[in-house]
């Protein structure tokens, strides 16, 4: 096994020894739905009771569907990394629309969610940040958008710098959508 890696087992084998410590379980990334054991891992989750998360960039769409039809997540906070014109510059990637196709099923179900996005002054402005609220007004998301400061004091992929500016709850406190900077 190389640095960083543990096994499935190893993993459940340890989720047993805290049965009764831990409430709960979070399954986040890189992401979490890519792994081909993800079904099986979160049945052996479930099976020891504890409540399961799960951090996605919504990427995957069909098994954010199946996960919730098999009742196997209770809460999943979906990562909105920027509007389709920043989106590939941002993410390296061209999934803007399954993001969208995860967003518009989780606003239509019964599943616990939240929004988030990590805000870094390179790549997401104040005005990006405005248009992003107003697509998710215009999805009609009705939940809480969470939005985190890009923090980080070691060298990231494409060399990103400390965040010059840091956006506010008061800069958009006229917003309809309860917006929580954390």
């Amino acid at each position: 096994m190389g640095k960083g890696k543990i096994s499935y087992e190893k993993v459940v084998e340890f989720l047993e020894s805290r049965k009764g410590i831990l409430e709960g379980v979070v399954l986040s990334g890189g992401e979490c739905t890519l792994h081909n054991q993800i079904i099986w891992l979160l049945k052996e989750i479930r099976k020891m009771g504890f409540l399961i998360k799960v951090d996605t960039n919504g990427s995957r769409p069909e098994m954010i569907r199946h996960l919730v039809a098999l009742g196997l997540v209770d809460y999943f906070a979906l990562d909105f990394k920027a509007l389709p014109n920043k989106f590939e510059i941002i993410t390296g990637s061209n999934l803007f629309e399954n993001f969208e196709h995860s967003l518009r099923f989780l606003i239509a179900s019964e599943q616990k969610f939240e929004v988030r996005t990590t805000i870094h002054s390179d790549l997401i402005t104040p005005k990006d940040f405005e248009e992003m609220v107003g697509y998710l007004k215009l999805m009609k998301y009705a939940g809480t958008y969470y939005i985190q400061q890009f923090v980080n004091d070691v060298p990231t992929l494409g060399n990103l710098n400390a965040s010059m500016h840091r956006l506010k709850s008061t800069d958009f406190a006229a917003s309809d959508m309860k917006i929580v900077f954390r």
